[in-house]
């Protein structure tokens, strides 16, 4: 008895399908009040169709939910709320030009028609003070940080009196501190009684931050146990089926100099100097990782040597080539692939097909065209070889890519960029958001194209993977490199204080 009314919201036997395509099959999952629960699988196990059910997005097909003991249906997320239970995305839903306390009221039942922005303003307070989270409530949310509107979605959520808080991936675009931030947010949320279910591909987040861990995998139940004892390597076995060795073999003896900055200067969107007389050389056969806090050059970085942004002054060459004001495709034609940051915007097109988005880079080749028209059939085979290479899972090469998961469309983004990288790859966060095995499929094709001779420059702010993943070391403290670390130099303290902009050597 006592069991069930610690329980504050039970799922059971859920199922949903999508075009006959079974998401979930007959899933259970109880939530304890007062917890933190991570719900744990790969790209496509199930994880967001069950939480878009229970936050009232989807309707399942079968089972029932149970809130505070109570059968409930939900139509809409209006009606989980109104239940408490809310969700929080990991691609945020505030309107950028208006200010927090208009954010935190849109939409809000309680808002009256006719207000006035004192009185928004006063109000916000009054929430966040109840809450216990603050946020300057007269700031623009285009003017916050990434963690800061983080805060105002949470709020927004807690205001309208959501008892059970669902975190899409919410640190996969916070820096280290915003997520040290944001756990202790969580803590005072469960301390007070609340719920929290925290989804992340982040192991090591998730034993630190939770109290009990549900793994599902091929949209099936597998287990629900106690955080206490469980290990990044058994989670990472639950989640696939298959036992992974977080291992790389590392290059000691790189090639000539294939990318090679000399002095380089770049403004950022705003106008802003980003890069600060940057000198660089990243060597043939060899991974350099550039560590540091998202936001200090490694996107402006990223561009200058892509061809997206022009340096102010400097020099950029590519095999001896100065590409200083090349274009991205003069760029691409030296064979350097990008793996960009954000692959929706810079990577693929969303609403065009699959096959379109995997001969984005080669539909002028030969085999591809005749120079006047495209080759069909050449064409479905190469994007069905492509999709094939990259084990990227997708009901169709015509759908649109931007249907696929998000693992999918960097699995497709990734093999392709990785085949027209003969001389230099350009991996910019390459595995954000994925999974452990797509994670270790990234990570393989970044390897291989290294074991090819090619030179791989990967921009990564989780210094754990850049330790695992690189040769050499270069570490980026506000649009400056601070030092360049050797593999027998890498020490995780050392870089980790020049990433604060402690401890600096630049000796570029």
């Amino acid at each position: 008895m006592g069991e069930t009314t610690n329980l504050a919201v039970e799922a059971k036997g859920i199922s949903k399908s999508f075009g006959g395509a079974l998401a979930l099959d007959n899933v259970s999952l109880d939530l304890r009040k007062g917890e933190v629960h991570a719900l744990l699988g790969e790209n496509g196990a199930g994880k967001s169709t069950l939480s878009n059910v229970l936050a009232g997005l989807y309707r399942a097909d079968s089972g029932t939910v149970l809130v505070d003991g109570e059968e409930r249906e939900f139509h809409s997320p209006s009606q989980a709320i109104a239940a408490g239970i809310g969700m929080v995305h990991q691609h945020f839903r505030l309107v950028l030009p208006m200010t927090v306390a208009e954010n935190l009221h849109l939409g809000s039942p309680d808002t009256p028609a006719v207000v006035s922005q004192k009185k928004l303003v006063a109000s916000a307070r009054r929430i966040m003070d109840e809450i216990g989270l603050e946020v300057d409530p007269t700031a623009k949310v285009w003017q916050l940080s990434v963690g800061e509107q983080q805060r105002v979605e949470i709020l927004r959520v807690l205001a309208r009196g959501a008892r059970v808080l669902i975190l899409d991936e919410p640190t996969a675009v916070l820096t280290a501190q915003e997520a040290k931030e944001l756990f202790a947010v969580i803590r005072q949320l469960v301390a007070g009684g609340r719920t929290v279910v925290f989804i992340s591909h982040k192991l090591n987040e998730v034993i630190e931050i939770s109290d009990r861990i549900t793994v599902l995998r091929g949209g099936k139940h597998v287990i629900t146990r106690d955080t206490a004892g469980a290990t990044p390597r058994e989670l990472a076995r639950l989640m696939t089926g298959e036992e992974l060795e977080n291992k790389v073999e590392h290059n000691t003896s790189a090639g000539a100099p294939v990318l090679a900055l000399s002095e380089v200067v770049a403004r950022n969107h705003r106008g802003i100097v980003a890069l600060h007389g940057v000198n660089l050389t990243v060597n043939a056969g060899e991974i350099l990782g550039i560590a540091g806090v998202s936001g200090n050059g490694q996107t402006e970085l990223a561009e200058v040597i892509t061809g997206l942004r022009h340096p102010q002054s400097g020099s950029i060459s590519i095999n001896g080539t100065d590409v200083t004001r090349g274009s991205t495709r003069q760029i691409a034609a030296l064979g350097v692939g990008h793996i960009p940051e954000d692959r929706l915007v810079f990577g693929m097109a969303g609403s065009a097909s699959v096959r379109d988005n995997a001969i984005l880079r080669h539909y002028r080749t030969t085999e591809l065209s005749s120079g006047l028209r495209l080759r069909r059939s050449a064409i479905i085979d190469f994007a069905k070889r492509l999709v094939a290479a990259g084990r990227v899972q997708t009901r169709s090469i015509n759908m649109p890519a931007g249907q696929m998961s998000g693992g999918n469309q960097q699995r497709l983004v990734a093999r392709r960029e990785s085949m027209i990288a003969d001389r230099l790859l350009v991996a910019a966060h390459p595995t954000r958001g994925l999974d452990v095995l797509a994670t270790k499929e990234v990570q393989s094709a970044i390897v291989e194209r290294r074991d090819t001779g090619c030179a791989v420059l990967m921009i990564s702010d989780d210094l754990d993977e850049v330790m695992l993943m690189s040769d050499r070391i270069a570490v980026m403290y506000e649009g400056q490199i601070m030092g360049v670390f050797n593999r027998s130099e890498f020490d995780r303290e050392r870089i980790g204080l020049m990433m604060g902009g402690q401890g600096a050597e630049v000796h570029q």
